[in-house]
């Protein structure tokens, strides 16, 4: 391929005891015997399959590779490596080396966190996508090994939690950058209905269970709010149940009690019969059991409209009483700035009137000096006539 970036996977076609199970989306291609002359009949997964060998299309024997680019099973801004990524393999050989176990999943991408538990015979590992580690799963499950068929499930993820009491404002952006200070997050994801309508529950898996902890006790202890409305969410630690698999057949133990329970098979109770009457008295009891619960949910129902009513109306208080505040603090400024005001006039006027004391002062200083001056210019003559001159100058001031 002319794209250096793209990873190739070739191997070996082989007769699968399960060939059912391989999966259509898989990047390994199954190819069965065919007819001598007859043409070999294409994969059933498409992007890029390259049969490199015209020989073994014709005898149905030999080889086949295959080229594949492995981002294209990455969507786009998924994170690789994360725990949605992680499988449990079980029923290992015990004799099974770390080197052999990586190369079961090499034809799936890179691989990350390989280990094995040799004494109870199972092993973890984790590949760069959810959507690689599914096609592992789907091909590895019930292959064999040294005549003994394994086991592929996904990994329990020990950092999940789930969130409650999201309100319809809140998206994944929003609920991985509230929970992204408690450490790194892998995946927030709010939940919809079928018809894309958010639900109120979130999941919120983080990169290791120590933030997931903290994230837990932090909410537990304090009051997380993502909007404007004083509404908690609520963190409990994720359910994990598995709706892939279930519960097949042949993993179930066969006790005693199996055998007894299944010796009847599947049927409808008759009327009239001890089966009959008590499966009616389960069924009442169902009934009685789903009343209640809808009572409980209509009960939680208003209680909360309740307390959103109470809480618009507090909101309104709330504002109004802020409002208030708000107007006293003016007030309270103005009133200030007034005080303020007042005591720089009166600063101002105590200023003009000093200003105008000196004045005067030196007004006087100067007239006093300037009498004083003409004093001495008179002749010696007019000298006793000074005293007259004052006398007549107190009775003009």
């Amino acid at each position: 391929m002319a794209n250096r970036n793209m990873q190739q996977a070739s191997f070996q076609s082989r007769n699968s005891p399960k060939p059912g199970r391989r999966g259509t989306d898989s990047p390994a291609v199954e190819q069965t015997p065919a007819d001598k002359g007859s043409p070999a009949p294409p994969p059933r997964w498409s992007p890029a399959v390259e049969p490199t060998n015209a020989a073994a299309e014709e005898s149905g024997e030999g080889q086949t590779n295959i080229t594949l680019d492995i981002t294209s099973f990455r969507k786009p801004g998924e994170k690789t490596f994360t725990q949605r990524s992680r499988l449990f393999v079980g029923s290992l050989p015990l004799d099974i080396q770390e080197e052999e176990f990586k190369n079961m999943f090499a034809k799936y991408g890179n691989v990350k966190e390989a280990f094995i538990n040799r004494e109870r015979g199972f092993g973890f590992i984790r590949l760069e996508t959810r959507t690689l580690a599914e096609i592992a799963k789907t091909e590895l499950d019930g292959s064999l090994i040294n005549n003994r068929p394994i086991r592929v499930r996904f990994a329990t993820h020990g950092a999940a939690l789930t969130v409650r009491n999201l309100l319809p404002v809140v998206t994944n952006e929003l609920l991985e950058q509230a929970f992204s200070e408690f450490g790194p997050v892998e995946r927030a994801i709010v939940v919809t209905d079928d018809r894309g309508r958010p639900t109120g529950k979130g999941i919120v898996e983080f990169a290791n269970k120590v933030s997931a902890r903290k994230a837990l006790e932090r909410c537990t202890e304090g009051a997380l709010l993502l909007t404007n409305t004083p509404c908690p969410v609520i963190v409990e630690p994720a359910e994990h149940l598995d709706d892939d698999e279930g519960l097949p057949e042949k993993l179930l133990a066969k006790t005693p009690k199996y055998y007894k329970e299944r010796e009847q098979p599947p049927r409808f109770a008759q009327p009239g019969t001890f089966e009959f009457e008590f499966s009616s008295r389960w069924k009442a009891l169902d009934e009685m059991e789903k009343q209640q619960r809808e009572q409980v949910d209509r009960n939680i129902k208003e209680a909360k409209e309740k307390l959103e009513a109470e809480l618009e109306s507090a909101k309104h208080e709330h504002q109004l009483m802020l409002m208030r505040q708000d107007l006293m603090r003016r007030q309270e400024e103005l009133r200030r700035l007034e005080e303020l005001r007042n005591q720089e006039l009166q600063r101002r006027k105590q200023i003009e009137m000093r200003h105008e004391e000196e004045r005067r002062r030196r007004e006087e200083e100067m007239m006093r000096h300037r009498e004083h001056e003409d004093l001495r210019r008179q002749p010696d003559g007019f000298k006793p006539n000074y005293l007259e001159n004052v006398l007549c100058l107190g009775h003009v001031w």
